[in-house]
């Protein structure tokens, strides 16, 4: 079957591990299904894969993809939860220390079909496109945890969401929207920014700006380049709500003083339950709220996506379609 998978990494260059080719067609064991993929959208996580971080050599060659949507064997659209936990663990999927995400040790989504556990298959609304459910595994399922189950949040809150314009970000800003919040957002691209207020942010800042007001919370994906701005932007009693730190981990100052004068609350977070998935779907079909395309590209172009997500040329999220 056609697929999309790395053969090697590189730190360097990532790309040069790529490659756009065939693989044997899955076998799905008992107690999972084949999923024939019409649409799966691409993370960071794969960047990442590539550079051989999370993916282990002897793994290698590794079909990458997390997120995808598309017909189980009996033609039903689904949407796919990419969390595979340990046949064993009962309860939130995310805190079982075996868990892992598709093209981590089981065959991602860049392909003709992926297998999955059968519970992790998620019904697809008829009122979405499957370029748009398969936006939902990780980056949408991501921020829905982070505002709505670590965060706590409740219509009138005020969130801060730092570095709009990569898939999480601009889904924590349509999504604390649409669950009225007052939705602040910084970039360091004025394009950005623009396009931040367009998708549902009532104001815009530069990265690092003083803020009008103190926030409820922050959502933080970025680390060391935005933590301490994150951390001063806070109410007395509020939230950081952390799930990446694509700027690097290493922070110069943690401002542990101040979290610990202001009672400040660090929470971490990351990705998302099944049941978190399927509330999420039906929260954006009630409501209408549709993800975020930046680009729709057939797999075969994979490489240009990755390409793009490589310098950071992207507004929301990549999406390739068999």
């Amino acid at each position: 079957m056609f697929a999309v998978y790395a053969e090697s990494f590189s730190s360097d260059d990532p790309l040069s591990g790529l490659v756009v080719g065939e693989r044997p067609d899955p076998v799905a064991p008992d107690g999972w299904a084949t999923v024939t993929v019409k649409a799966a959208s691409l993370n960071h996580h794969d960047l990442w894969s590539l550079r051989g971080v999370g993916l282990k050599e002897d793994a290698l060659p590794m079909i990458l993809g997390c997120d995808a949507a598309g017909l189980d064997e009996d033609g039903n659209e689904v949407v796919v939860h990419a969390v595979i936990s340990d046949p064993a663990w009962t309860g939130d999927e995310t805190l079982d220390p075996r868990r892992s995400l598709l093209s981590e040790r089981h065959q991602g989504t860049f392909a003709d079909q992926v297998v999955v556990p059968r519970g992790n298959l998620v019904p697809k609304p008829a009122s979405m496109s499957f370029a748009e459910a398969a936006c939902l595994p990780t980056a949408w399922l991501t921020a829905y945890r982070m505002l709505y189950t670590q965060g706590g949040l409740k219509p009138g809150d005020t969130v801060l969401v730092q570095g709009a314009g990569g898939g999480v970000a601009t889904a924590l800003i349509t999504l604390a929207r649409a669950g009225g919040l007052t939705v602040l957002a910084t970039s360091r691209d004025e394009v950005k920014r623009k396009r931040a207020l367009e998708i549902g942010a009532h104001e815009v800042f530069e990265s690092g700006a003083r803020l009008p007001v103190k926030v409820d919370a922050v959502m933080e994906t970025v680390g060391r380049a935005t933590w301490s701005h994150s951390i001063r932007s806070l109410r007395p009693g509020g939230k950081v709500v952390i799930s990446g730190t694509t700027s690097g981990p290493k922070l110069d100052d943690a401002e542990l003083t101040r979290i610990f004068f202001l009672q400040l609350q660090v929470i971490g977070s990351t990705m998302g339950t099944r049941s978190e998935l399927a509330s999420l779907v039906s929260l954006l079909d009630a409501t209408g709220t549709r993800p975020l395309v930046d680009r729709t590209l057939p797999m075969a172009d994979a490489r240009d996506g990755f390409a793009a997500m490589a310098a950071g040329d992207v507004f929301g999220k990549i999406v390739f379609t068999r």
